[in-house]
């Protein structure tokens, strides 16, 4: 059998059916796509989809903690850069990633899987994560370290509804969601990151 040929790997198929998956995803509103369309974009029978994946939301789940999972990897809290760098590029990563994956993004918050609870886990896992990162940062103990925490946990809810707010059609440029999210830490912190250390256009 030629390579090119060669049967693949479940973890092969796996992975090759949520590439499929996330470009349809990418391309339609999660309404418009269709198991069916799926398994033969793959080149596969509806039955081998259905093998790896038993419904449409099962697959996007999965696709949307895939790249939940890339986000995060890729967006590492960097001791060696003031607080003020890390979270600029924390920021662009997200805002990079919700530009990605508009269609998934907004299907998550605002779509019809808005209510679904294994999707809202996987935001809440997500959040969780940056959340830990944060406060590490952060530092402070007993009771600073607690309001430390509650702080985060409501500015976290706010990226991500501006973020979401932007996708859907703010008239706010990229640049300045960007800087209204670090202007909005800074209030909270201002003696990790001073105002002036913020963007300003």
């Amino acid at each position: 059998m030629s390579e090119g040929r060669r049967r693949l790997t479940p973890h092969e198929r796996r992975s090759q059916l949520l590439d499929v998956g996330a470009e349809m995803f990418a391309r339609h509103s999660y309404e418009d796509v269709h198991m069916e369309g799926i398994a033969a974009r793959a080149g596969v029978s509806r039955g081998l989809l259905y093998r790896y994946f038993s419904t449409k939301r099962d697959l996007f789940a999965a696709i949307f903690e895939r790249d939940s999972e890339r986000l995060l990897a890729s967006s590492p809290i960097d001791p060696a850069l003031p607080m003020a760098e890390q979270v600029k590029a924390g920021i662009d990563a997200h805002l990079d990633y919700f530009t990605t994956h508009r269609n998934n993004i907004l299907t998550a918050n605002r779509g019809a899987l808005a209510g679904d609870p294994t999707v809202q886990e996987i935001i809440s896992d997500e959040l969780a994560t940056l959340h830990a990162r944060l406060l590490d940062a952060l530092g402070g103990h007993g009771r600073n370290r607690h309001v430390t925490s509650v702080a985060l946990h409501g500015w976290l809810a706010f990226v991500r509804a501006v973020c979401v707010e932007w996708l859907e059609g703010s008239p706010l440029s990229r640049d300045e969601i960007r800087e209204l999210c670090i202007r909005n830490l800074a209030s909270l912190f201002p003696e990790h990151i001073e105002p002036a250390a913020a963007p300003s256009g």
